[in-house]
């Protein structure tokens, strides 16, 4: 019996298709961002975090920092972490935390599924962030906190390119 060529053929299909498939997961906007814009998120630009707080119109709660790096990275996304009895607006600051830091996510197993994220680390300058209980579970930035961590210049912070502004030199 000889091998005929043609016999290899579904398997050389599935070689090919795999890598293919790897190759297209879901780009999320700070992908597309990062791709159609990467001058916004050269080394050394001024970027602006900003999160509202009483005013509707502009941010009034902020990070202010230069780039330090920007890149593309795949991720799984995975299901949201939940907190049994309770509904978004009743989190504690350590359990709304725990969400954030596992964001973006999914809210049932059926949506998880591979993504391409838009990363941009930041080197901290210049912040506000609020103080009144109820902005515990409002945003990233609180009573000086940047999530879970204390902010201080020259530290380095990752947010998603679409999160990002850019600001005046």
């Amino acid at each position: 019996m000889t091998n005929h060529p043609v016999r290899f053929f579904p398997a050389l299909l599935l070689l090919f298709a795999l890598p293919a498939a790897a190759a297209s997961s879901e780009l999320l906007p700070s992908a597309r961002r990062l791709q159609t814009t990467p001058e916004q998120f050269a080394p050394g630009r001024c970027v602006v975090y900003g999160e509202r707080g009483e005013s509707l119109v502009a941010p009034e709660y902020f990070v202010r920092g230069r780039v330090a790096a920007a890149r593309v990275e795949e991720r799984r996304l995975a299901v949201c972490p939940q907190v049994a009895g309770k509904g978004f607006e009743q989190y504690s600051r350590d359990e709304f935390n725990r969400l954030v830091l596992a964001q973006p996510c999914v809210s049932a197993d059926k949506y998880v599924r591979d993504i391409q994220l838009g990363i941009v680390r930041l080197r901290v300058a210049q912040w506000e962030t609020p103080h009144a209980r109820q902005a515990a579970t409002a945003g990233r930035l609180y009573r000086g906190m940047f999530i879970d961590r204390e902010l201080k210049e020259g530290m380095e912070i990752e947010l998603e390119a679409d999160l990002l502004g850019t600001c005046d030199e």
